[in-house]
């Protein structure tokens, strides 16, 4: 089976990874890739986001199915554009995939079907926030999201009324349209489901860790790293499974616009119950490299399974093993990170592997790895315990170098502390 997957980051060499253990995979093409996907497949160059150019790419390259990793090509419509093409696309058309490129979308099918969220008040502008300020009480409103996508850095959390007023501010500077939340309270955790359309595989609860510095301090980022599973009885998985996986399905499904590919619900545990706080079209990142090393079933199957509306959720397996993965992160992240800094790896680990290096902002420049993003490496331990977990991803991220290098030393800190929210 020809597979191409599209993408570049951390995300896309795990699934790369993934993908070629599986025994039903005969070519792997990756657009564009990286460095570290170049022994798993044939990178490919191409322009994330070019629909037209995607499409063209999975004929020429008799692909069977293609993945889509990032956001920005789902909400292009790509899945959409394949589909009309004959070809088998991993991953929600571009009306499900509004799921997570409107957060005003996502908020109105959450009415819909039922499921728990944050209370909101829509703005078409910074002047009409500001407006509606005006009559209330800005603490209960000092969350602030762009309604559209921002590579996970649309939203703010205010600490002050002049915070909100600037944050309403910037992220409306271009036009952009905005949401207004209550904050919340209470542990968050990342819930991920394979879906078929119709039917739900739900993962191993993870958990990612947004802030740059420790503590949850910090400017907001993609992602400074997560762990996998979160340790909830299976009763409480199951049971979010149905109150905020399985309604969307529903509904969109009810809609005539069945969601296949990867449904990904950031929730926080709050005294009064789970609330919703945002859904992706697909996997996140860092949980992907968390997760993926857990999966003990054939990824490649589950996928067709998912495409063909055949899911068999008893079928996908999970190893009763932890993952702890920490992204390392150029100079200056998250600002404007600096390239061209050389990078040392350590030498690789030995079959069967404990740690896992996933590239994403890397580049070869004269034949050396260099930096060449915000978030640069994850780097990921598995192990029968959390702590053996996060004992093998530290000593693996110490084991690299690159000048600037960013990294928490505290990821999986909750969980240390018996808090489901580490």
């Amino acid at each position: 089976m020809n597979v191409l997957l599209i993408g570049s980051g951390g995300r896309e060499h795990a699934l790369a990874w993934k993908l070629r253990q599986s025994s039903r995979l005969t070519e792997l093409f990756i657009a564009p890739g990286n460095p570290g996907t170049v022994d798993l497949g044939r990178n490919l160059p191409v322009k994330i986001g070019n629909v037209g150019e995607f499409v063209a790419l999975a004929i020429r390259e008799q692909a069977d199915l293609v993945v889509v990793g990032p956001e920005a090509p789902l909400a292009a419509g790509l899945a959409d554009a394949l589909i009309r093409a004959g070809i088998a696309c991993f991953g929600p058309a571009q009306a499900a995939a509004t799921i997570e490129a409107s957060k005003t979308f996502a908020k109105n099918l959450m009415l819909e079907a039922g499921i728990p969220t944050a209370a909101h008040h829509p703005c078409v502008s910074a002047e009409a926030a500001l407006r509606f300020l005006e009559t209330e009480n800005w603490s209960d409103w000092r969350v602030v999201k762009a309604d559209g996508l921002h590579a996970g850095k649309g939203v703010v959390v205010a600490q002050s009324e002049n915070e909100l007023r600037a944050a309403i501010t910037m992220l409306a500077a271009n036009g952009e349209r905005l949401v207004l939340e209550e904050a919340l309270e209470g542990p968050e955790i990342s819930l991920l489901a394979f879906s078929d359309g119709q039917h739900v595989a739900i993962m191993p609860p993870a958990q990612d860790h947004k802030r740059l510095h420790e503590g949850d301090h910090g400017p907001n980022t993609g992602g400074m790293g997560a762990y996998a599973p979160v340790s909830l009885p299976a009763d409480q998985i199951e049971e979010l499974g149905r109150t905020v996986i399985e309604p969307v399905i529903a509904t969109l499904a009810a809609r005539g616009t069945p969601f296949v590919g990867v449904l990904y619900a950031g929730l926080m545990l709050t005294p009064s119950g789970p609330r919703v706080i945002e859904y992706n079209a697909r996997w996140g990142d860092p949980e992907a490299q968390v997760l993926l090393p857990l999966l003990d079933t054939d990824l490649l199957d589950i996928m067709q399974q998912c495409v063909t509306g055949s899911l068999r959720p008893e079928t996908v397996r999970w190893r009763a093993d932890a993952a702890l993965g920490i992204v390392l992160a150029a100079a200056d992240y998250p600002a404007v990170p600096r390239g061209g800094d050389p990078i040392t790896l350590p030498p690789l680990p030995p079959e069967p592997p404990q740690t896992h290096i996933f590239h994403a902002g890397t580049a070869t420049r004269d034949g050396a790895l260099v930096t060449a993003g915000g978030r640069v490496l994850t780097v990921v331990g598995v192990g029968e315990t959390l702590e053996l977990a996060r004992t093998r991803a530290y000593a693996g991220a110490d084991m690299i170098y690159f000048d600037g290098k960013q990294m928490r030393r505290d990821i999986g800190w909750r969980a240390s502390a018996g808090s489901a929210s580490a």
